[in-house]
């Protein structure tokens, strides 16, 4: 079950010894949701308070939705930020949770490093980072190139079809036109010889 909630970082004592809050921090939003899985307090805390050192580089309102799941020996964290045009996402997996935790916040930390200057321009991320991480000058920033533009048109065809054309061309992905919806399409491989689908959504 999912839960939207805030957490209070700074407590205060109270006369009679209880712990009360201070005031509602400037902090994210998180929706932690669970998948063969319960989601504990302990899970709980330890997805806050390690991907609560996130809040350094966005501002309050940006909400952190976090897919805890288990199979088998495979525990994963899927954690996705939306941003203004962008989305943020890492997934990590090992056989114990509260590592997969520990390593997610260091991936997207080393992703909003790496493509800083690319996230926060005005036209696309900025609005939802805070003002120190746009102003700060970061030198691993790395440009995106494109080496390569391909041509090809596409046809008509069912996603079974376009499966078949994929492992033809030996491809890991095919871009296709839907005959049932008429709109451009992509299936891919995924594990255990299966296949996905991508409908994009305008």
């Amino acid at each position: 079950m999912s839960r939207d909630y805030r957490v209070a970082r700074e407590l205060r004592k109270d006369s009679g010894g209880q712990n009360i809050n201070e005031k509602e921090l400037d902090i994210m939003r998180y929706t932690i949701s669970g998948k063969n899985i319960e989601v504990t307090d302990g899970l709980r805390n330890a997805v806050t308070d390690k991907l609560g050192k996130l809040e350094r580089y966005f501002t309050p309102e940006t909400e952190i939705i976090v897919t805890l799941s288990v199979e088998k020996e495979r525990q994963k964290i899927e954690v996705t930020i939306p941003v203004k045009g962008n989305i943020i996402r890492s997934e990590q997996v090992s056989n114990d949770m509260y590592v997969s935790i520990d390593l997610v916040e260091e991936v997207i930390e080393r992703q909003l490093r790496k493509y800083k200057n690319k996230i926060v321009e005005k036209h696309q991320g900025g609005a939802n980072f805070r003002k120190e991480f746009i102003e700060k000058e970061v030198d691993d920033d790395d440009e995106v190139k494109i080496i390569r533009t391909k041509h090809f048109g596409i046809k008509p065809m069912y996603p079974e079809d376009a499966c078949v054309q994929m492992e033809l061309l030996g491809h890991n992905f095919f871009v296709f036109c839907n005959a049932e919806s008429d709109e451009v399409n992509v299936v891919y491989k995924r594990k255990g010889n299966t296949y996905g689908l991508i409908e994009p959504e305008f």
